[in-house]
């Protein structure tokens, strides 16, 4: 693997892979068989999506086979990996050669399609930007049934860069091969604890700028937000060695710890899932934070994958909803998102966020793209500037007369204010019109011209934005 003069890796020709050919055979016969007139939908029993989605009643396109890592290779430390492919799986084909990929979004059952389609961020954001940026080159089943294979300088490289942000509505990646990196062991944690917003940010802007704190090398970074003046910045070390390792995946909870410890050790493996196991702090919605439930459901059921179909069956049938009404309680508006703002707006944002939302913890994450000037066009960050993105999952209620959505159009407004972007994997409540301009609407719809010129795929707008 060579590395061209503006830092992108050179794509290559990798090995031919027969059984993933059968299957992309498989998928274009199924494809053939679904009315040109009948609108493309990929028939999955998970998601990772907050949004609501209405139901469809038109067949879909079954992907589930597309579920295996077809190489990990040490020499050229690439990966290549079907579309349908968990972190959970690939992190475990990866890590007995000593190498993770470079980004590793928190929940097991992100796949990496989606991630890369849908974008994704961990504590390794601040040096290795965002899934999408470790690809070096994408199969795609366009939106006008062909397959196609791009990169980052072949015919298809307007695809290429405008694939992530797109969430399935060019098309759907089938395989991706994508940059690893080594690892050790352990990674070493410390919690340091700020009191004052300002400094905190100040810190991590520092941190970040020279990957070191009080003379120690950082590999990873985050935050979790308490409170006004409980904020702490969790940086990570890789290290050969560790004393003691703790365990996150049952008894002990993750994100409490942090308030409780200065330093600490985990697996490699453990560090990377130490959010998957409460679902960050979001178990506590189904009461499983208390020590008897924890024993009774043991490892295999506290995992976000459980959480999620909880979540799912609560949609179904409203019963938060309608446990609210039988309380006499006001009704409540959900609030998941995740949004960044630039550096120095960020003590701004959640100055505002704590007067405005009153929703407790709050993870951070630094992210910054990786060197090399590229464009990402439905996504553009500026490729000098250091962001910082806020996570906050919860409900809050609703005053009487308030309509539903008034605290996510709040949130909405202040990021575009800041000059930040949200991600849109749950509601988003813009205008066709605002949307369009926040997420490169001239771009989208010359990439949607050209690889679902019938618009068999949903569009971006009427898949990603919330209709009242």
């Amino acid at each position: 693997m060579t590395i061209d003069q503006a830092g992108v890796p050179e794509a290559r020709p990798g090995p031919a892979f027969p059984e993933h050919e059968a299957r992309v055979d498989a998928l274009r016969q199924q494809l053939s068989a679904i009315s040109g007139e009948t609108t493309i939908r990929l028939a999955k029993r998970t998601s990772n999506l907050f949004r609501s989605r209405t139901a469809a009643n038109h067949p879909g396109l079954d992907v589930s086979g597309f579920g295996h890592v077809l190489r990990v290779d040490p020499g050229t430390r690439t990966a290549d990996v079907e579309g349908m492919v968990t972190y959970e799986q690939l992190v475990d084909a990866t890590l007995p050669h000593g190498l993770m990929p470079l980004v590793v979004p928190q929940l097991k059952t992100i796949t990496l399609g989606g991630a890369v389609t849908g974008l994704g961020i961990e504590s390794s954001s601040f040096r290795n930007g965002m899934p999408h940026e470790s690809v070096l080159e994408l199969e795609v089943l366009t939106g006008d049934g062909k397959i196609v294979v791009a990169t980052p300088d072949n015919e298809h490289r307007a695809l290429f860069h405008g694939f992530p942000n797109s969430y399935g509505t060019l098309g759907y990646a089938l395989r991706l091969r994508i940059l690893l990196e080594p690892v050790k062991p352990f990674v070493r944690l410390r919690h340091v604890r700020h009191h004052d917003r300002g400094k905190f940010f100040e810190a991590l802007g520092e941190i970040c700028a020279k990957s070191e704190h009080d003379g120690e090398h950082v590999d990873f970074v985050d935050g979790t937000v308490f409170g006004p003046d409980e904020l702490y910045l969790t940086l990570g070390t890789f290290t050969d060695t560790a004393p003691a390792t703790s365990d996150y995946t049952w008894l002990d909870i993750y994100y409490r710890s942090i308030q409780r410890r200065e330093t600490d050790h985990l697996t490699i493996r453990d560090y990377l899932w130490r959010w998957d196991t409460d679902w960050f702090w979001c178990s506590r919605a189904f009461g499983v934070q208390h020590r008897l439930p924890r024993l009774l459901l043991g490892r295999r059921l506290l995992r976000s994958s459980v959480y999620w179909k909880a979540v799912a069956l609560d949609r179904r049938f409203r019963i938060a909803e309608r446990l609210l009404k039988l309380r006499r309680l006001p009704p409540e508006e959900t609030i998941v998102q995740d949004i960044e703002v630039p550096l120095g707006r960020a003590a701004e944002f959640l100055e505002f966020f704590e007067r405005e939302i009153p929703i407790s913890p709050v993870w951070i994450c630094p992210l910054r793209q990786r060197p090399g000037g590229v464009r990402w066009p439905l996504y553009e960050l500026d490729p000098e500037e250091l962001y910082v993105n806020f996570g906050f999952w919860s409900s809050v209620p609703l005053d009487p007369g308030e309509r539903d959505g008034v605290h996510n159009r709040m949130v909405e407004a202040e990021v575009t204010r800041l000059g930040g972007h949200k991600s849109l994997y749950s509601d988003s409540f813009y205008t066709e019109d605002e949307f369009w301009r926040l997420y490169n609407g001239d771009a989208y719809r010359e990439l949607k011209r050209t690889y679902d010129p019938r618009e068999r795929l949903l569009g971006l707008y009427e898949k990603c934005v919330r209709r009242r």
